[in-house]
């Protein structure tokens, strides 16, 4: 009797998928990121099912360039982070380093705070940033104006009651 695409699809998964994580969690020492790259590996290998030869192979490949770009994006985040870091505590008492301003973008949600920290804290372009996030570069301009709008709302309230 032959096997249906979704058995075989389900048997593979059943015996690769458990060892393929666990692979990953050893590389990218987080269990959230590596089943993320442990599916997202699945997920290429279901849109190539009829054309790959060596599933698991196929597998390990694709999660191993995946742990890589986790990797990559990682570092470039901690070389961000080591910037903005360095920028501010050489920068001048000015209203960018002010506890208040400072205080209302960790406030930011994450989505909005990010591209902020970039962008005007770490002087990336808004390209770098949108490469670096994963974002459409016009994502990030709208992300940027989001944020700079609350961030304006929030100072005008703020000095209107201490007027």
């Amino acid at each position: 009797m032959k096997r249906t695409r979704d058995t075989a699809a389900s048997e593979l998964f059943a015996a690769v998928y458990p060892r393929l994580a666990g692979w990953c969690r050893r590389l990218v020492d987080d269990d959230g990121t590596a089943h993320e790259i442990a599916s997202e590996a699945f997920t290429r290998l279901w849109a190539r099912w009829t054309s790959v030869e060596e599933p698991r192979g196929f597998l390990y490949v694709t999660a191993a360039n995946l742990v890589r770009d986790h990797w990559r994006r990682t570092e470039r985040e901690r070389r961000a982070v080591r910037r903005v870091t360095s920028e501010v505590a050489v920068r001048p008492h000015d209203e960018q380093t002010d506890p208040s301003v400072r205080l209302l973008v960790q406030a930011l949600p994450e989505r909005l705070r990010v591209p902020i920290l970039l962008h005007y804290y770490a002087d990336m372009p808004v390209r770098e940033v949108a490469e670096l996030t994963g974002r459409k570069e016009g994502t990030v301009k709208a992300d940027l104006h989001a944020a700079r709008e609350l961030l304006r709302a929030h100072l005008r309230r703020s000095l209107d009651h201490s007027l």
